[in-house]
Order: structure tokens, then C-alpha cells, then sequence
């Protein structure tokens, strides 16, 4: 067989990069015009991997632009632990001098380095050489979440601080015609920072922002098309997955493996497999998620997995009250990939999109405890009656009690397990 290549474990380098057409140009619109861009996504959704491509020349020149007037920095906030904004300003500085190809900025760059506490400032005056030259900063700053949390002598104080710099550089700085800052996030950054006070504008208003979603139907075809497989076996490793780069690259290097061996993947084997090289991305999803939003997936999975039982024991009253009332969180888990709204008149309105993530939701229910309900009743309380809330927590405790009756994983992902024996062929 040919080289494998899925990519597990790290971003994806750019001659790997699969999709994101659209995604792409609106990046190199902004970039190209000096202005900014909020790239958001679920983990493992591709933000790192998309970043990696923006930061790369030769993803310019394929694509029609000029990366010579573009002087390219590229960084984590993850990696200035702990944070802190003149470390964030060092970065960039240290980056500069390091690779920028003119020597005027370099030097300047060196000079400001100098400076026993670095601010916006010293960047602007950097920024001032670089226009000089011809020349502007392409500021491609990953996981910006991590500058938008209160950490150990950084608090909510000097969080306001910072982003209001960033906005005035970006925004107000004359230096800002020389400057395109592209970030990415978890979630919306209007989510994520300061909250907005009486009177002021938008901190995040000079970002146009870009959700980061699941693959399509011809981009999960392009990826998995090195495999040999039927259109069953691909659509049912799409409803497992959703179309989620993370989970899909994962899939296709475990049949991989196997297909490298000459065999035909057991299902029951590959499902363990899968289950135990993606359950981490599972857990982050529901750990990003509100308290809000993990009980609407919990109630959303209580009342699919009813019509999933031979026989239906438990009862979980009128939820669509409930539903009714939360569309703003149901809505943030349809942008996250989570959810699908379905279309059809008589369905229930909203479904898991990854069988995986819905089997998963349930298992997390399966194995809690009365202290996780006990904890869990406040948000019941919440968001619906007494009356509801206790119909809900009984029919938690019905799964408990049940567990030998629940549905399998190779039950829940059936579409994947009946394609495999014939959907594969060795060699």
C-alpha cells in the first residue's frame, strides 16, 4: 500500500491539507487587506492545521498571492505559560528579529527587544519599520483562548488590559495598515472575553469571524479516498464521525493498519480501537460544553434512545417546553457540530450529529452517580418544573438499574458494522 497518510496526534502540514476552500479564501481576503479574522472551532476541528497553512509561502504562491511583502509569525498562546501580555509582545519581537528577511526590521526589532517591560507600544514601532520597508505583519496567533483566562498573576484586570490593546492596534493604531491578526478559539470570543461594559464598543468588533465546521461529503470522500471501501462503509464512518477531521483521520489510520496487514477490520475490534484513540476529544467536547448545554444533550440522547429500546420503560414527560426555551444553546451546539437540526414534519426537532458523541453522552449517564445527580439537579431545577425534573432524574436511574438492556456499541454504530465485512478488501 501507499504511504499512510492520516495524521493523528498533530496539525496537519499543508501538502496534507484537505478542504477549507471557501474557509481559505476569506483568510487570504483579510490577510491580503490587512485586516483580522477570529477563526473558532470544536478541539480537533482543524484550527491548528489551518493556521499552519496560512503561515506557509508555498500555500500563497498555489494559491495566487505574494508571501514576499509578508513578514510571518506564527504561535500558541498555550506556549507562554503562564501568560502574560508582555510575554505575548516578547513573542512576536523575538520571531520577527528571528526570520524576518530585512534587515532594517530585524535590527529594529532587536532594538525594542531591549526594553526591560515590552507593551503594544514597541510593537507599533516594529510595525513602523515594517511599512517602511514595503512590508506587513501576518500575525497568526493560535489558541487564544488561553489569553482570555485569569491564571496566576494574570486577572480579570489585566485581561481587559490586553485585549484592549490588541483592539487599538489593530483597530485605532495608524501602524494597523500594516498588520493582519488572524486568532483562533474554542468558542466565539464574544463568549470567551471581558463582557462587554455600558457604553463602550465591542472589544472583538474588529474581528470578522469564521467558524471552523465539519467536513463535507465530497471533502470526507477526498480524505478517505486512499482506502479502498464501499459508499456504505464511507457514509457510515461519516455518521460516526460527522465529517470531524480529528475523528476521521483517526478512522482511516486504524483501518489503515489493518488494511497494511491484509486483513478485513472486525468491527467489534475496530470500535474498541476507535473508542480508545478519540475518547479524549469526546471529553473535551462535553467539558467545553455549559452546564446548560450538557443537559440539553442529555435529555436529547434520554429521548433517542428510547426509540432505540425493545421496550420503552421509562417516561420523560413534555421536554419541548424546555427545548423551546434553550434555541440560543441548542443553536451554539448545531454551530459546534454537535447537534443537526432535523428537517422532516413528526421527527424530534434536534439529533445527535456523530452517533459516537450520542453513544458517548449516554455512557456518560450509564456510569454516573447519585453525587453527579445530586449536582446535576440544580440545572434541572433551571430549566424546567420539579415535576420534570424528577421524571428526568428517574429515568437516569433507570439506566442504571438496566444497563444489560442498553444497546451496544456496535448496535449504536450499526450502519458502520454491517458495511464492514463486505465494504473492505485486503491488500
Amino acid at each position: 500500500m501507499a504511504l499512510n497518510l492520516f495524521t493523528v496526534g498533530k496539525p496537519v502540514s499543508p501538502d496534507r491539507f484537505i478542504g477549507r476552500t471557501a474557509e481559505i479564501a476569506t483568510a487570504f481576503d483579510q490577510i491580503t487587506s490587512q485586516s483580522n479574522l477570529a477563526v473558532w472551532g470544536s478541539p480537533g476541528i482543524g484550527k491548528s492545521s489551518f493556521l499552519n497553512l496560512l503561515a506557509d509561502p508555498q500555500a500563497w504562491q498555489i494559491r495566487g498571492y505574494d508571501p514576499t511583502n509578508a513578514v510571518i509569525v506564527r504561535f500558541s498562546c498555550l506556549e507562554l505559560t503562564p501568560f502574560s501580555e508582555p510575554r505575548f509582545w516578547k513573542e512576536i519581537l523575538s520571531q520577527i528579529q528571528d526570520y524576518a528577511e530585512t534587515a532594517a526590521i530585524v535590527s529594529e526589532a532587536k532594538t525594542v527587544l531591549q526594553a526591560d517591560n515590552l507593551t503594544k507600544d514597541g510593537l507599533r514601532q516594529v510595525l513602523r519599520e515594517i511599512g517602511r520597508q514595503g512590508q506587513y505583519l501576518v500575525l497568526l496567533v493560535d489558541d487564544y483562548d488561553a489569553a482570555l483566562q485569569p491564571q496566576a498573576g494574570y486577572d480579570d484586570n489585566a485581561i481587559a488590559t490586553f485585549v484592549s490593546d490588541c483592539r487599538n492596534l489593530c483597530s485605532h493604531a495608524r501602524e494597523s495598515q500594516y498588520l493582519s491578526m488572524v486568532v483562533t478559539s474554542l468558542r466565539r470570543l464574544n463568549e470567551l472575553g471581558p463582557k462587554l461594559q455600558p457604553g463602550s464598543s465591542p472589544w472583538y468588533n474588529h474581528y470578522l469571524f469564521l467558524p471552523i465546521k465539519p467536513f463535507s461529503t465530497h471533502d470526507v470522500a477526498a480524505l478517505m479516498g486512499g482506502l479502498p471501501m464501499t459508499p456504505a462503509l464511507r457514509d457510515g464512518i461519516r455518521e460516526m464521525t460527522n465529517g470531524h477531521p480529528a475523528l476521521l483521520q483517526s478512522a482511516g489510520n486504524l483501518l489503515y493498519r489493518e488494511l497494511r496487514s491484509g486483513n478485513v477490520p472486525d468491527p467489534q475490534a475496530f470500535a474498541a480501537d476507535f473508542r480508545t484513540m478519540t475518547q479524549h476529544l469526546y471529553e473535551a467536547f462535553w467539558n467545553l460544553a455549559s452546564d446548560v448545554e450538557q443537559t440539553l444533550m442529555m435529555l436529547i440522547a434520554l429521548v433517542h434512545l428510547k426509540g432505540r429500546l425493545q421496550k420503552k420503560r421509562y417516561d420523560l414527560g413534555d421536554l419541548e417546553l424546555v427545548f423551546s426555551q434553550k434555541e440560543r444553546e441548542l443553536s451554539n451546539l448545531v454551530e459546534q457540530g454537535i447537534l443537526t437540526r432535523k428537517s422532516r414534519a413528526g421527527e424530534f426537532k434536534y439529533a445527535f450529529a456523530s452517533s459516537m458523541m450520542e453513544w458517548w453522552v449516554v455512557e456518560e449517564m450509564e456510569n454516573s452517580s447519585e453525587d453527579w445527580l445530586r449536582d446535576r439537579q440544580r440545572v434541572f431545577l433551571n430549566l424546567m418544573s420539579h415535576r420534570q425534573a424528577e421524571t428526568v432524574t428517574t429515568a437516569i436511574r433507570w439506566l442504571w438499574q438496566h444497563k444489560d438492556e442498553l444497546p451496544t456499541i456496535l448496535e449504536w454504530l450499526a450502519k458502520i458494522s454491517t458495511a464492514f465485512p463486505k465494504g473492505m478488501i485486503p491488500g
